[in-house]
C-alpha cells in the first residue's frame, strides 16, 4: 500500500492528545439546542471563510442573506459560488469521506456552472502561482487518477489516528491538485468530512474560519511541506488550527451558557432572578496570573471564576451551569488546587472551595 511521506513528531503526538481531550470536553458542553444554533451560525462562517480564501469578496452578512433566499447585489460568479457551497454542505451528512466517487460528486456540486466538466479529474496541467510566479507545479494530468486512488486506499486502510490522516490527506490532495479549479475549497471541505467521522461536532465546526484567519501561515505550511518533500509541517500546522478552533468554540459555548446562569443569592440558585453574571467571565482572572499557567484550559479559569463569585457552590452546580459532568469539574478543581489557586475551607463533606491567589472583589448583588 502506498504511504504518503510524513513523520510522527512529538509535537504531533502532543497535539493529538490535546485535541482528543478538548473534543471530549466540548462534546459534553454541546446540548441538542446549543448544537443546532452553532451548526447554523458556523455554516455561514464556514462558507464565507472558505470562499474568501479563494478571493470571493462577499461579506458574511451577504452569505447569510443568500442562505435565507434574499436577493444580493454582487457579481454573479460570487453569488453562484455561495449557492454551490450551500448545496455542497447540504450534502455533507450523506457524503462518505472514504469514497472517491463522493469526492467527485462534492466537486461537481461545488463548481457547478463555474468550470467546464465539474466533478471530473483534470485533463491538463495546473500550477499554483504566487507573487514570484509558479510556486507549485502539480503532477501531470495522466497520473491524477492513480494518485487519487492510492491516496484514498491509504486513507481507508492506514492505522494512523484519523486526526493525522485528515491532515495528510488535505496536504496530498492540494499537492496533487486533481481538479482544474476548486481544489482549495474542496480539500478543506473533505478534511472536515473526514474529521466528522471522528466526532460529529466537526460537521459544523468552522475549521475553515480559523484557516482564513491564518491564511498566509496556511500557504506557508503547504510550501514548507513541499520543500521538505513530506507533509509533516502542514500536519503540525493544521492540528494547531484544529486545537485553536476547538478552544474558541468551547469558550464561546461556555460564554453562551454563562449568560443564562443564575447567581447564588442567600445560599440558593433561584430561578426567578435575572442573570447578573458578567459576559466576560473568562477574563475575570488577571492576565498576569493566567499567563503563568499556559497549560491550563479556558474551562478551568471559568470554573475558578464561578468559585470566586459564588462562594460555597458545589461541583455539581458548577457542572450544571457549564454543561460539564461533576467528575470533570472535580478534575479541574484538582488542577486549581494543585496550582495553589484555590483552597478548601472546612471539611470535605461540609466545606467549600475558595480562591486564594487573587484579590478580586465579588460581583455586586444587583438584586438588592
Amino acid at each position: 500500500m502506498y504511504t504518503p511521506p510524513f513523520k510522527i513528531t512529538s509535537r504531533i503526538l502532543n497535539l493529538v492528545a490535546e485535541i482528543s481531550a478538548k473534543i471530549e470536553r466540548y462534546s459534553i458542553l454541546l446540548e441538542n439546542d446549543t448544537e443546532l444554533r452553532l451548526r447554523k451560525a458556523n455554516r455561514i462562517k464556514t462558507i464565507h471563510s472558505s470562499l474568501a480564501i479563494e478571493g470571493n469578496e462577499l461579506t458574511e452578512g451577504q452569505v447569510h442573506d443568500i442562505i435565507n433566499g434574499k436577493n444580493v447585489v454582487a457579481p454573479l460568479r460570487e453569488i453562484q459560488e455561495v449557492k454551490n457551497a450551500i448545496a455542497t454542505y447540504d450534502l455533507f451528512p450523506n457524503l462518505n469521506p472514504f469514497n472517491e466517487k463522493d469526492l467527485l460528486l462534492a466537486h461537481k456540486t461545488m463548481m457547478q456552472s463555474l468550470v467546464d466538466n465539474p466533478g471530473h479529474w483534470r485533463c491538463g496541467g495546473v500550477g499554483v502561482f504566487g507573487e514570484t510566479g509558479c510556486v507549485h507545479l502539480a503532477p501531470p494530468a495522466d497520473r491524477v487518477p492513480a494518485l487519487m486512488s492510492d491516496l484514498f486506499d491509504w486513507l481507508k486502510n492506514a492505522d494512523d489516528h484519523l486526526l493525522i490522516r485528515s491532515c495528510v490527506f488535505h496536504y496530498e490532495f492540494e499537492f496533487i491538485h486533481p481538479f482544474i479549479d476548486g481544489n482549495g475549497r474542496t480539500g478543506r471541505l473533505w478534511q472536515s468530512l473526514i474529521l466528522s467521522k471522528l466526532n460529529s461536532l466537526f460537521a459544523h465546526l468552522p475549521v475553515e474560519n480559523m484557516v482564513f484567519s491564518n491564511q498566509q501561515a496556511y500557504y506557508d505550511a503547504i510550501a514548507s511541506s513541499t520543500v521538505a518533500g513530506e507533509s509533516t509541517p502542514f500536519v503540525e500546522f493544521m492540528l494547531e488550527i484544529i486545537l485553536a478552533t476547538l478552544s474558541r468554540g468551547e469558550t464561546e459555548t461556555i460564554r453562551e451558557k454563562v449568560e443564562c446562569v443564575p447567581i447564588k443569592v442567600s445560599g440558593i440558585f433561584p430561578n426567578n432572578i435575572p442573570n447578573i453574571f458578567p459576559n466576560n467571565i473568562p477574563n475575570i482572572f488577571p492576565n498576569n496570573i493566567r499567563s503563568k499557567y499556559p497549560q491550563v484550559a479556558e474551562v478551568v479559569w471559568n470554573i475558578a471564576s464561578l468559585i470566586n463569585n459564588t462562594p460555597g457552590t458545589s461541583a455539581d452546580k458548577i457542572g450544571k451551569a457549564l454543561g460539564l459532568s461533576g467528575r470533570m469539574v472535580r478534575n479541574h478543581i484538582a488542577t486549581l488546587r494543585n496550582l495553589g489557586i484555590i483552597e478548601r475551607i472546612g471539611s470535605n463533606k461540609s466545606g467549600y472551595w475558595k480562591v486564594k491567589r487573587i484579590d478580586i472583589p465579588p460581583i455586586p448583588d444587583q438584586t438588592k
